[in-house]
């Protein structure tokens, strides 16, 4: 809902005036790309060594480096379908290394939790990529977007909260998985209602 609601805003006040003055210039979209994906692989290696803050601020980095990657390259008209395959499969391995890390942090205690994350998170992919297969597309992105309750914004705020206050984890999980399969019920009745 975030993305779906507030991207615009945000490419508007924020990374359009950044793009502007050529402050990107220098990186091309498939390396904000892999940046992107690097900090988010260091989730794990941060969260097994207890280093919550650190993994929290590799976190940002790869959200923010994501939300960089398709900007710029709409800002300079190289939008491409191996970008855009680059930037799914990117986002998904950063999500399995969060929860990765999340599990990681204490196995004892989360490994069903975060297994069921995983599986919410997969099933409600599935209905994304697929809805986005049979439907039109009629966005500045490379396929259609199906919004849903729980977006990539949503998703990270839900693990920079179960990496800065472990306590909550297994509530947040929980909430976190119910939501996401909320979501991928929601965007399964709408597509058939259509």
């Amino acid at each position: 809902m975030i993305d779906s609601y507030y991207r615009s805003p945000y490419q508007k006040l924020f990374l359009e005036p950044l793009l502007k003055r050529g402050v990107f210039d220098a990186l091309s979209p498939k390396l904000v790309t892999l940046l992107a994906l690097t900090s988010g692989i260091l989730v794990p290696l941060f969260l097994l060594m207890h280093q919550s803050l650190v993994a929290f601020f590799c976190l940002l980095a790869s959200g923010f480096f994501d939300t960089l990657d398709g900007s710029l390259a709409r800002h300079r008209n190289t939008t491409s379908s191996k970008g855009a395959v680059l930037d799914i499969t990117s986002d998904r391995i950063v999500e399995f290394a969060v929860i990765l890390g999340l599990y990681l942090y204490a196995p004892e205690t989360r490994a069903l939790s975060c297994f069921w994350m995983l599986g919410s998170v997969f099933l409600c992919v599935t209905t994304f990529l697929v809805v986005a297969i049979f439907q039109k597309n009629n966005s500045e992105k490379s396929f259609h977007y199906s919004p849903g309750l729980i977006e990539r914004a949503e998703a990270f705020l839900f693990f920079s909260c179960m990496i800065l206050f472990p306590s909550l984890f297994l509530f947040l999980a929980t909430l976190f998985t119910g939501l996401v399969l909320f979501t991928a019920l929601i965007r399964i009745k709408k597509y058939f209602k259509n």
